[in-house]
This record gives structure tokens, C-alpha cells and sequence, in this order.
């Protein structure tokens, strides 16, 4: 991994790299100039660390100039050579040159690096050339390879950076084609694609493998192809990582370096890749339970929310002050502990989503996936009698449940079931519509925490992501990226606004993670009549919105009165349409929305956030944390 890429000191750095459980750094240039240890001391620096330096980098504008400019080439190279030797480095990489007065020419520059690998290969060095996607004269690792190749020195090798070959649409196939033994060092980036130059969207907007667009899976398993067995490293330029903590930016960076192998592999097996064996991706067959983390002075406005909602109580668990409502298919927890988790995230956030249950074809095997992605196991252990449920470190230390689809009954064994409850899986004989279980979730976090939760989910899970969304809060932009995973659909929400709802949210809640709970119903006006007949307070909606859309979408005067008496959101796209009812805040700004999904309709009402985020407003109130 290279240690330039975040806003941090060198130490924070080399810490958050030896913990993440990376072998070994590039030193970039620019930490060794800004550190005032000497070369020596920052090499023992790593060494302490249990590190190696795999590369020094960068060396600049060095190939095809005309003299006297060729001449001062070689003596900075000389100079930099003395620096290596210093740090106990052995590889430099020189970059193609961008220089003004470069002349270019294959031959010409071939006998440049001939020349310096004689001088590196007498101080037992190499030298490395890679081709920048915005070099003068080679911008392709084709050419790179050509000079590399004419060069013709054991000493002089070709660096590969997925950025510059995928950046500018090359083939990776052709690295097939180029021998291992040549290929000195690999870098790998990942990108949003973006129209825009090349030199500024690879300063800032470089991230991990898998947080991108680009097809790094493809540029892995052709150099895997090719025969390279040397090391791997990120190389990443990216401003919500310079403003990031270093030790998640270096977390998510070797889970992205496991995560791509790991699927190089399943698409190639014969492909050579050195990782130990653990459990492929699955799909997350639906949200199981949502728990809540509360006081038993305080769970009063949640629990009449709850039975406004239409939720009945159908157990209580066998030893902990744990409630279980449930509605359809969905079922809530709510926890008053004293002790434990749960009253650690009260304490920390006030009432809030403690911990969310996924159903999974197989919890174990989900469990030793996350694991082997340096995810951190989590959670109380299970009391006796208990079930054993494995548990991951989420969102905002929040916990995340892995339960076995088809497995143990959690209802039977942790509950016991109240009168009327409708037995252990607490089914209700309840004429009034139901709930579907849980369509979504929406966890709100630091904005330069976003790319790294989301390859979190990707990384666990089978499942795809949309596009980043800006959302328009009044008090400014939100960002927004939805992950889907079977039957789990997440909304990853940040900002760097702070007086907007997101950022109020994380900063009011103390780090909370999941702002709201949406739950899906199969007739949303029929559930809307139902919940004004319990008592249930929808967040009231502007009346222009309504009047804006009838016009927007054409629809029947009768049909937007019936959406404007019960305050509920209209969206319309070519597949299908969706519509949303959402609860008012309670607690610290969290809050519940109910969704019907018709036909093929799979976003997520964008178009209507800038309307709930203004009612909601409306509604802000101030909030306290218990004890304060």
C-alpha cells in the first residue's frame, strides 16, 4: 500500500498499514520530504512496523531528453539511488516523463534505461517504468513494455497501474502476452466513471478495487495470467481518504485486495492466486429483525410508534428485557437492557438501531467470509440457552446479525410467546393489510466513510450498487449510494454539510448509524387508512408538492387527493411505480417509512427527497442524550 495517499503524518500511517495486515508500503516521495526522520530512520520506522518497502516512487521526467537535461537525469537518479540504498529499498519507479523538451522514440528511450539499470543492478537496485495515462510520449503500458523489452536489462522491469491502462479503455488482455518475470510491480486503483481529464480524475478520484467502475477484476487476473507473483499495492488518490481516518481507509484497502482476488480466482480457477480459503459471496435472502437499543423509561415513544404502526407485541425473550413486535413479515426488537451492547449504544447514541439481522443461506459461512476481509467479529455472547448468532462490527459500531435462513428458530428458542401471539413464529390472525418485512434501510455516516461502508456490503455480499445520487437538503447536499443484496437494499447516506439532516442525524445521535427503518406493504393506501384508524401521525407533506404533481405526472385529480389526504409521496419511473408514507422523528431523528413497490420499480423516491427532508425540518425539534 502507499502511504502518500492520505492527509496523515507517516506514523499514523504506518500504524493504520500494519494493523490493516498489509506486508509492505511504498514510500512516496513526498512523505519522505515532509518527515524529518532521515531516510535511514524512516526504513527502521517500517521495519519496526513488521513492514518492508516494496517500492520508492515517484522518479520523474527521466527518459528521451537531449542534453545537457539527460545529463542531470542520471545525476538525480544517482541521488535517489543514494536515498534507496538509505531506506532499504531496491526499486524505484520512473514514470513516463511529461517533460516539455522530451524527444520520445522507443530506441531512444530503451537506451536511456539500459544505461540505468547498469548504474542501479552495480548498487544491487532495479528500476521500474510505468506508462502515465497523461505521459507525453507513452501513455500505454504496451509502449512501456516495448522500451522495457529493447532495454534489455535484468534490472530494468515494467510496473503495471490499472488506473493508466483502464483509464484510458486499454485492453488488459494484452498484459497476457507480456512475461511475468518483466512485470517488476503491480498497482491497483479503481475509479467512478467520470468524463473529465485524466491527470484530475486520477488525483482525486482514485479509490479501492470494487468502489469504482473500472474492470480491475479483468486487469487482476490477466497480470495473475501473465505469471506475476510479486506484490500487489494500492495506489490511490482520493480526497475523502486524505480527509478519512487513517486506519479505516488502510482497513478497507486490504479488504479490497482480498475481496478482488478472491473473486479472480472463482472466475478463473486455473489461475494461480495466493490467499488461504474461505466461503464465496451469497446473496441476503431479507432482513430478519431490526433491533432497537433503548431505556425502559424511554422505549414509551418508540413502543407507541410501533403500535400505531400496527405492530403487536408477540414475545419476549427468555432472560433479557427484550420485546419482539411484529407486523407481517417484519419484526422489530426492542431492547431496555442495563447491560451489555445494547446499553453501551444507548448510552453512546440514545434510542436508536442497535444491531440488524440478515438472513442468509448459510450464517457461517457469511461469517468466515467476513472474517477473512478483516471484518471484526462483534456482539454479546449468547447466554445459556440461547441461540448462537455470529455477529460483525457494522456501521457506526452498530452490529450485524448473520442468521441461517433455514436454520435454528430464534423465535422458539430465545422467546417466549405471548397469549394470542399466534405460536413461536408469533403469526397473527390480523385482517387489516400487512407488512412485506423490510425493504430497506438507511445508515447515515461521515461522508469520506461512504466508498469504504459501501465496499463493506459489496465485498460480504453478492449484489450490486447504484450510482452516487446528490440529494438536496435545504441546509445543502447529501450523498447517497443504494447497495442491493437479494433481498436486502441499503441506502448509504453522508454529508459534509453539517446543519443538514444526515449530518445533524450524526452529530445529535453521537455517530448513530441507521436513520430510518422502511417497511413494505403490498396496498400502501389501504395500510395508510389502517394506520389513521390506530392513531398513527404521518410527517405532513407541503401542499404545492401535491399540486406540482399532477401536472408532473398526469395522473387522475382523485387519485393526488387520495396520496394528499394521507401525506403520502408519489414517484413514477419506466418500470414501475413507488410510493412512500413516512412516520415523524422520534428519539434522536430516526424514523420509520412505509413503501409500496409496484411493478419493476427499484429505486428510491430520489426525485422526493428534497420534499421529506423540508417537511421533516419543519418538524426539527431539540434533542437530548440520556444522562445529559
Amino acid at each position: 500500500m502507499a502511504v502518500g495517499r492520505s492527509g496523515r503524518t507517516l506514523e499514523e500511517k504506518l500504524d493504520a498499514i500494519a494493523a490493516a495486515g498489509f506486508d509492505g508500503v511504498e514510500i512516496f516521495e513526498q512523505d519522505l520530504l515532509a518527515s524529518d526522520r532521515s531516510p535511514a530512520r524512516v526504513g527502521r520506522l517500517v521495519r519496526d512496523h513488521g513492514l518492508e518497502i516494496t517500492l520508492f516512487q515517484p522518479f520523474r521526467d527521466f527518459e528521451g531528453l537531449p542534453e545537457p537535461l539527460r545529463g542531470r537525469a542520471f545525476a538525480r537518479a544517482k541521488r535517489k539511488f543514494d536515498v534507496m540504498a538509505e531506506l532499504g529499498a531496491d526499486l524505484v519507479l520512473v514514470c513516463s516523463s511529461v517533460h516539455p523538451e522530451a524527444l520520445g522514440g522507443i530506441d531512444r528511450c530503451a537506451d536511456d534505461f539500459a544505461a540505468l539499470g547498469e548504474i542501479a543492478a552495480e548498487r544491487g537496485l532495479r528500476v521500474g517504468y510505468e506508462a502515465l495515462a497523461w505521459g507525453r510520449h507513452v501513455d500505454d503500458h504496451r509502449d512501456a513494455w516495448e522500451i522495457v523489452r529493447r532495454a534489455g536489462h535484468p534490472a530494468v522491469g515494467l510496473i503495471l497501474d490499472s488506473f493508466h491502462t483502464l483509464g484510458r479503455g486499454l485492453d488488459p488482455e494484452t498484459i497476457r502476452r507480456i512475461p511475468g518475470d518483466r512485470i517488476f510491480f503491480v498497482q491497483l486503483a479503481d475509479a467512478p466513471r467520470i468524463p473529465m481529464d485524466l491527470l484530475y480524475w486520477s488525483r482525486h478520484f482514485r479509490c479501492m478495487p470494487g468502489e469504482g467502475d473500472l474492470d480491475v477484476g479483468a486487469f487482476a487476473r490477466a497480470v495473475v495470467a501473465a505469471g506475476y507473483r510479486g506484490p500487489l499495492s494500492l495506489k490511490v488518490f482520493n480526497d475523502e481518504f486524505r480527509a478519512g481516518l487513517p486506519s479505516l481507509v488502510a482497513r478497507s484497502g486490504h479488504r479490497a485486495l482480498v475481496d478482488l482476488m478472491d473473486r479472480v480466482r472463482r472466475a478463473e480457477p486455473v489461475l494461480r492466486v495466493d490467499l488461504p480459503d474461505f466461503p464465496p459471496p451469497a446473496p441476503v435472502d431479507r432482513v430478519a429483525f431490526v433491533e432497537f437499543a433503548t431505556s425502559r423509561e424511554a422505549s414509551g415513544e418508540l413502543v407507541g410508534l410501533l403500535d400505531a404502526l400496527g405492530f403487536a407485541e408477540a414475545g419476549r425473550h427468555r432472560s433479557k428485557p427484550v420485546r419482539r413486535f411484529r407486523r407481517g413479515d417484519a419484526d422489530v426488537l426492542v431492547n431496555t437492557a442495563t447491560d451489555g451492547f445494547a446499553h453501551a449504544a444507548y448510552l453512546a447514541h440514545g434510542t436508536c438501531v442497535s444491531e440488524i439481522a440478515l438472513a442468509v443461506p448459510d450464517a457461517e459461512a457469511a461469517y468466515a467470509r467476513g472474517i477473512a476481509l478483516g471484518a471484526e467479529p462483534f456482539g454479546d455472547p449468547p447466554g445459556p440457552g440461547e441461540l448462537s448468532i455470529p455477529g460483525l462490527r457494522g456501521v457506526g459500531g452498530s452490529l450485524l446479525r448473520l442468521v441461517d435462513r433455514k436454520g435454528a428458530d430464534l423465535w422458539a428458542i430465545d422467546f417466549e410467546p405471548l397469549d394470542g401471539g399466534g405460536g413461536a413464529t408469533g403469526d397473527r390472525a390480523d385482517e387489516s393489510p400487512g407488512f412485506l418485512g423490510v425493504d430497506h434501510v438507511a445508515q447515515t455516516m461521515p461522508y469520506d466513510a461512504m466508498l469504504s461502508w459501501a465496499l463493506f456490503y459489496t465485498a460480504l455480499f453478492t449484489g450490486d450498487k447504484a450510482p452516487m445520487v446528490d440529494v438536496a437538503d435545504p441546509h445543502g447536499l447529501v450523498r447517497s449510494q443504494a447497495i442491493r443484496s437479494g433481498g436486502l437494499r441499503v441506502t448509504l447516506n453522508g454529508s459534509q454539510a453539517p446543519r443538514t439532516l444526515a449530518g445533524r442525524f450524526l452529530s445529535e445521535s453521537f455517530g448513530a448509524a441507521t436513520q430510518h427503518v422502511a417497511i413494505s406493504t403490498s396496498d400502501i393506501l389501504a395500510t395508510a387508512n389502517d394506520l389513521v384508524a390506530r392513531g398513527f401521525s404521518a410527517l405532513p407533506i407541503g401542499q404545492n408538492y401535491y399540486a406540482d404533481l399532477e401536472v408532473r405526472f398526469d395522473l387522475a385529480p382523485s387519485f393526488v387527493d387520495a396520496l394528499r389526504t394521507r401525506d403520502i409521496l408519489y414517484d413514477r419511473d419506466d418500470a414501475g411505480e413507488y410510493f412512500q408514507l413516512y412516520s415523524c422523528p422520534f428519539g434522536d431523528g430516526s424514523f420509520f417509512e412505509i413503501v409500496e413497490r409496484r411493478a419493476g420499480y427499484a429505486g428510491y423516491g430520489a426525485a422526493n427527497a428534497p420534499f421529506r427532508l423540508a417537511a421533516q425540518k419543519r418538524l426539527s425539534r431539540p434533542v437530548s442524550m440520556p444522562g445529559r
